[in-house]
């Protein structure tokens, strides 16, 4: 999912955190004891949450929104920092499947409840399931944001309830079941049927309603939840307040009220967080230097499980012709030998970054990533770059390399608000420059860069959706890191409509069932061509250097880099 920080978020990115505005229903109050009743935590000012619903709309699909619908509801399965299965912080208590890999049962740990007092059952999972399904039908009212992600829809045969605690799960193919158990079966969020299910025998009505609710958490139907918060109230574009489920069968929440609040400013920001108005934020790349201010705070970097690329547009539709450029190989090689992530890193990020050069950075550390690429294969060479693209017939033409009458000039959207962001477009737009390459620099709002799909390819050339401190793709609902819903033919994800047969069939064999060395190398191999493809244009990840009250604790122990979710009840304030 795209982070914020798209993200999620997600992705939205590490959570997107900016720092809270002035709104004094949002200050952290202290109750008889001295101790604060009330947690505030920043949100970035380029997305505020929009879809409530915990299965996500197609354009809705931040890590702000999965952050806000994880508080109210419960996955069905929950990873946890090394990316396996968390069965006690889980809906499900057990999952098995058949030697062949096509037929799972998930057996629900009875234990949890919705806050109506009623069980959690195998006909929410079912129910949800259908959700998922019908939203990823062409034509439905809104599209479903994991359709292509873990084999949705097309692979799912039937998921059928058998007894009050127990989903079946039928696939029409064997599938390499650590790959599904994560992204397939951990995208389901269940929801209560008994609340959501208004038009059993029309899903389109059903999913209508959903669409008109999705932005709407005052309505009812958000009020039955079984998560550790329930949503308590809002003021748009300003702060949207929890508070805990008292009837959460986990562990409960001692943050007597949760305060995720809008800022517009990084210099606003710094100085909520210096004056403790916001207990949790972050720190902009470009504030790093003045970390020392920051007496009362707690500050330390931390990595999502995810990976940073700029996306070339490979549509027909593409403005100028500039998709045939972008086909040729030898383009694409050339334009990420003109970006120098060293210099980023260094310059822009302070360090708090690593070289990422395919579709998972190495940071934090995991076993998907394939240890053979800890040496980028197109180091920053921009004379190279040049001679690299002469040599395959590109001319200069009064400063620009063309080719069959196509130059190698277009426009290069990024998401503006960022001071980093900015500079690192300037950055490359001097390096392009030197092999030929010249990029007009337009920067747009996030949500804007990040609405640009195949849908309407006619008005993009290339975009990046990273905002200096946030960006790229981070790992949430798909975090066994296969591509096909990113760069496979035709995923829902695959916003610069890449397609190629060799890429397509290595995805597919990371879902094919085997040992565990087998299904290693089979991801690696699709990491190692995507690395050499470039399907996207690999720029560094960075930390998100997460800052805290240093009277609030657990913040970082109970953050989660698959997805980059905070757990806020788990946090305690110190007196």
């Amino acid at each position: 999912m795209r982070p914020i920080y798209p993200m999620l978020a997600a992705a939205l990115l590490p959570l997107g955190l900016a720092a809270c505005g002035s709104s004094s229903s949002a200050n952290p109050s202290a109750g008889s004891t001295g101790v604060p009743s009330t947690v505030v935590v920043a949100l970035a000012n380029q997305t505020s949450p929009n879809w409530f619903f915990p299965e996500t709309s197609l354009v809705a699909a931040t890590v702000v929104n999965v952050q806000m619908a994880s508080l109210m509801y419960k996955p069905l399965i929950m990873m946890n920092a090394q990316d396996e299965p968390n069965y006690e912080r889980s809906l499900a208590d057990s999952i098995s499947w058949n030697a062949d890999g096509t037929v799972y049962t998930i057996h629900l740990n009875p234990k949890w409840h919705w806050s109506n007092g009623q069980p959690v059952t195998a006909n929410d999972v079912v129910f949800t399931w259908n959700v998922m399904k019908a939203a990823s039908a062409p034509n439905a009212p809104w599209a479903y944001s994991g359709q292509g992600f873990g084999g949705v829809p097309s692979l799912w045969q039937s998921v059928t309830a058998d007894g009050p605690h127990t989903v079946v799960v039928t696939l029409t193919t064997p599938r390499n079941p650590q790959w599904f158990i994560r992204n397939g079966l951990g995208q389901i969020f269940p929801v209560p049927a008994q609340v959501w299910n208004k038009y059993p025998q029309n899903m389109t009505a059903e999913l209508q309603f959903i669409n008109s609710v999705g932005n709407s958490p005052n309505n009812a139907v958000y009020k039955v939840v079984d998560g550790p918060y329930q949503f308590l109230g809002y003021q748009a574009n300003n702060y949207w307040a929890f508070v805990p489920n008292p009837h959460y069968d986990g562990h409960r929440s001692a943050i007597k009220k949760l305060v995720f609040q809008y800022e517009t400013s990084s210099a606003s920001m710094f100085s909520s967080l210096k004056t403790g108005t916001v207990n949790v934020g972050y720190l902009p790349p470009s504030l790093i230097k003045s970390e020392n201010q920051l007496t009362q705070d707690e500050i330390k970097p931390v990595y999502t499980l995810g990976f940073n690329y700029i996306v070339p547009n490979f549509s027909p539709q593409a403005p100028g012709g500039i998709a045939q450029a972008f086909r040729e190989l030898d383009v694409r090689q050339a334009l990420q030998m003109g970006i120098d992530q060293n210099a980023i890193i260094h310059d822009f990020y302070h360090g708090y970054a690593v070289m990422d050069d395919t579709t998972l950075a190495p940071k934090p550390a995991t076993p998907f990533f394939d240890p053979a690429l800890a040496k980028n294969p197109y180091p920053f060479n921009p004379a190279a770059g040049k001679a690299l693209l002469l040599a395959h017939g590109w001319r200069e033409v009064n400063g620009v390399m063309t080719k069959n009458g196509i130059a190698l000039k277009f426009d290069f959207i990024y998401a503006s608000g960022s001071e980093t962001a900015t500079n690192i477009a300037e950055l490359l737009k001097n390096d392009w420059a030197q092999e030929g390459i010249q990029v007009n620099l337009v920067s747009q709002p996030f949500d804007t860069v990040v609405s640009y799909s195949p849908a309407n390819a006619s008005k993009w050339a290339l975009i990046s959706w990273d905002q200096g401190s946030t960006g790229g793709w981070t790992y949430g609902t798909d975090p066994y890191p296969t591509g096909g819903g990113l760069f496979g033919t035709g995923g829902a994800e695959n916003s610069g409509s890449y397609s190629d047969p060799t890429m397509d069939r290595l995805i597919q064999k990371t879902y094919a069932p085997g040992t565990t060395q087998q299904t290693l190398q089979a991801l690696y191999a699709y990491e190692e061509y995507a690395a050499h493809q470039l399907p996207g244009l690999f720029i560094p990840w960075n930390a998100t250097i997460l800052v805290h009250s240093k009277s609030l604790t657990h913040v970082v122990q109970s953050f989660n880099p698959v997805g980059g979710i905070f757990s806020p009840n788990y946090w305690t304030w110190q007196p």
